[in-house]
Order: C-alpha cells, then structure tokens, then sequence
C-alpha cells in the first residue's frame, strides 16, 4: 500500500476488498458458532425429558461465562499477533503464538485443578432441584475437560486474524460445527451416551479445531518455540495485557448479569421480554463484531510497522463501514422489527410486550457500534488500559447511576442504563483516541 495514503485512494476498491475479506469470513463463523449450542440443545430436547435440557444448560452456562471472560486470550493474540505482522519479523510472530496458546493451556489447566470447586459454586448458585443437580454435575464433570482446548482456541483464533487467515478461522470452525453434530447424534442416539454424549462431542469438536489449526498454522513456517520466550520477563507484556483486558471484561460481565437477574426480579414476562431483546443484541453483534475483527488486525499490522498512516487510514475505513452496517441493521429493525419478534415467540401477548421496546431495537445499532469499532480499534492497537478505564468508568459512573435514576420505569431503567453505558464506552475511547493522535501518540 502506498504510504501516502489520501482522499483519493480512500475511496480504491482494493483497499475495502481488504478490509472484507477479514469481515465476511468472519460474519459466516459467527452465525455459524450458535449451531453447536442449537444442536446440543435440539438432541437434548428430544432426550425424554425437561431435565436434562435444563441441566446441560446450566453445566454449560457456567463454563460459557468462564470462557468469555477468558476472551482477552483472543483479545491479546489478535492485537500482538497483528502489531508482529506488520514488523515483519518472522521470531516475533513466532512467540506471539507460543506465548499466547501457553497463557491458554495454563488457565485451562488451572481450571481443570478447581473444577470441583467451580461446579459447586455453580449448583449453589443454580438453586436447582436433586434431579437437575445430577445432570449439571454429569454434564460439567464431562464437558470441562475440553478447558484446555477450549481456551487455546481463543488464543489461536486471535493468532490467526492478527495474521489475516479469517478464512481459515471460518473453514475449521464451520467443519467443526458440522463434526459436533454428527457426534451428538452418533453418542446420543446411536450409543446411547444420554448428557455425556453430548459432552463428548462438544470436547471433540473443540480439540479438533485446536489441532486442525495448529496442523495448517505449523506448517505455514512457524519457528520453533524458544525456551526464553516463556520467562517471566519476556511474558511480562502479554500477561500485563491480559490482566487489564480480564479486568474490562469483568466489569462488563457484572452489567450484562445485573441486567438479567434483575429482569428475572421485575418478573417472568419481563425476563422473556429481555431474553427476546437480547437476541437482537445478538444479531447486531453478527456484523459488528466481523468489523470490529478486521479492523483489530488492519491497525495492529499498521503500529506493527510503525505507521501513522495507515493507522489513521483504517480507522477511517473501519469507521465508515462500522456506520454503514450499524445504520442497515437500524433500518432492518425499523420495518421488520416487529416480524422479528414474531419469529421469535408465537405468544401474542410477549409479541406485543416486545414490541412497545421496538424504539431500544431501532436505536441498539445506531449507539453500539461505536463502542464495538472502538473496541477493535483499541485491541489493534494493544492499549488494553484505556479499554479497562473505559470500561470501569462506564459501568460505575453511567451504568448504574442511570438505572438508579429510571429505575422507576422498572424494565425500561435497564435498556436505557445499557444503551447509556454502551454510548459512554464509545465517546471515552473514541476522545481518548483523538487525544492521543493530537499528542503523536497513536502508534507510540
């Protein structure tokens, strides 16, 4: 790419060619991800009874929010593993990936030592009944050890688009996806398995993505691992990285659960109406996220070789596309919104409930995308800190404060407070940005 990169070449197709193919790839792995919960949860539906879809929920929402509050390992992996392509410096892209899938295995394996005590913090928590309880505990007992996979997967998928192969992230883990379902038929149906066949499967299909992809990323001519690359001192960057983005996911976490239980405590109509506005949530984060993706490893390949430039380029591009889809989806909901809803609850009164939202689904789109943009922006760039603060101040000082102020308006408080949370996000790393390319410090 020509260095001088100006309004003219701006509007060059083969620069947003660049930009998609990082954003489709990963637009079809995202919808292609929820089919192993889909089909986990259809062959469990057709199991004879109510608990064992109820307790492999539970199990397996206990080790989901562990490893999404373990995704600053893809977090990290993407930003350096980009920041090292851009240097063109085959070593450092080298320990980048060493280091990250190390980092994984070590929490995978940590949480392999303390899951008995994990799992009974989740029966606690569950308040389920003895039944559901012995179906959790089969279902986790099982299903945790493919921790180690699991969590390694993060860190490679982060290696992989820092590198620009989204392609090959949506070819294994669509193949996989298909793989899990076979096996949750074959263990279920065909072996007679029960909960532990569909476990079983789950930890085939993630340890098959991990090997898969270290198979074609081994052989795309990675260097061996040097034994002074997992010092202490060498680790010190990426483990100080890892802390702050665990930090801004957890103050995210305490939102999003806040949201939920206290749905459940303005009712049952409430809650269903929530899980219903979620999904919308959902869908937008389809699209976003895919940006978000591409956007982490065009910024991180631009610091990596130590171009403003480029940087300020791709933020450009990222942001305008950012705003393009967030305005489609905004215009998807605002004449099928209501057909939405429909599609996703047949019951007349929670059809018309959810629809009194639809001004909160019109407006999701148009206020998160900046935060999601930002948010790539900011892990290309390798400036976790500013994503903690970010974070923090957000949930403490605009978050909660705004539910409190409208929590007379019982369900509305909580969207409201989301949408205000969300903008604050934006507008704090989007100024902090300004303020670092008016102080020449982007890339330094």
């Amino acid at each position: 790419m020509n260095s001088n990169l100006n309004t003219a070449n701006y509007w060059d197709k083969k620069e947003h060619s660049k930009l998609f193919k990082l954003v489709l790839p990963m637009i079809l792995a995202n919808i292609t991800s929820p089919l192993i919960g889909l089909v986990d949860t259809a062959v469990l539906g057709h199991m004879g009874g109510t608990i064992f879809l109820a307790g492999a929920s539970v199990a397996a929402l206990i080790l989901t929010q562990i490893y999404w509050i373990c995704g600053f390992l893809r977090m990290s992996a993407t930003g350096l593993s980009a920041q090292a392509k851009g240097t063109k410096n085959p070593a450092q892209v080298s320990q980048v990936f060493y280091q990250s899938v190390f980092s994984a295995l070590i929490i995978g394996l940590t949480l392999l030592l303390l899951h008995q005590g994990i799992l009974s913090i989740g029966l606690a928590l569950s308040e389920a009944d003895a039944q559901v309880k012995r179906i959790i505990t089969e279902y986790f007992n099982v299903r945790v050890w493919g921790a180690p996979a699991a969590l390694a997967n993060l860190a490679i998928v982060g290696w992989l688009l820092g590198q620009q192969k989204a392609r090959l992230v949506m070819i294994v883990q669509v193949s996989a996806n298909i793989l899990n379902a076979a096996l949750n038929i074959g263990f279920v149906f065909g072996l007679g398995w029960g909960v532990s066949g569909v476990a079983a499967a789950s930890i085939i299909a993630e340890y098959f993505i991990a090997i898969i992809s270290v198979y074609f990323i081994l052989r795309s001519g990675l260097l061996k691992p040097k034994l002074d690359w997992f010092g202490l001192s060498a680790m010190k960057a990426m483990t100080q990285l890892n802390s702050h983005m665990l930090i801004r996911n957890l103050a995210l976490q305490v939102c999003l659960v806040f949201m939920t239980f206290q749905g459940i405590r303005l009712g049952q109509q409430t809650a269903a109406i929530n899980a219903i506005l979620m999904q919308f949530f959902m869908l937008i984060s389809l699209g976003l996220d895919a940006i978000a993706y591409a956007v982490e490893a065009l910024i991180g390949e631009a610091k990596g070789a130590l171009s403003k430039v480029k940087t300020v380029f791709f933020i450009k591009l990222g942001l305008f596309w950012s705003n393009i889809f967030a305005g489609l989806y905004s215009l998807v909901f605002l004449f099928f919104g209501h057909a939405i809803i429909g599609v996703l609850t047949d019951l007349p009164v929670l059809i018309e409930a959810t629809s009194n939202y639809l001004l909160i689904i019109w407006l999701l789109p148009i206020i998160a995308h900046w935060c999601f943009f930002f948010d790539g922006v900011f892990i290309g760039l390798t400036r976790a800190k500013a994503m903690q603060n970010s974070m923090l101040l957000s949930a403490v000082l605009i978050f909660f404060p705004t539910w409190w102020l409208f929590s007379p308006f019982g369900n509305w408080a909580l969207w409201i407070a989301l949408l205000s949370f969300m903008a604050s996000r934006g507008l704090s790393l989007g100024g902090y940005l300004i303020y670092l390319s008016r102080r020449g410090e982007l890339i330094g």
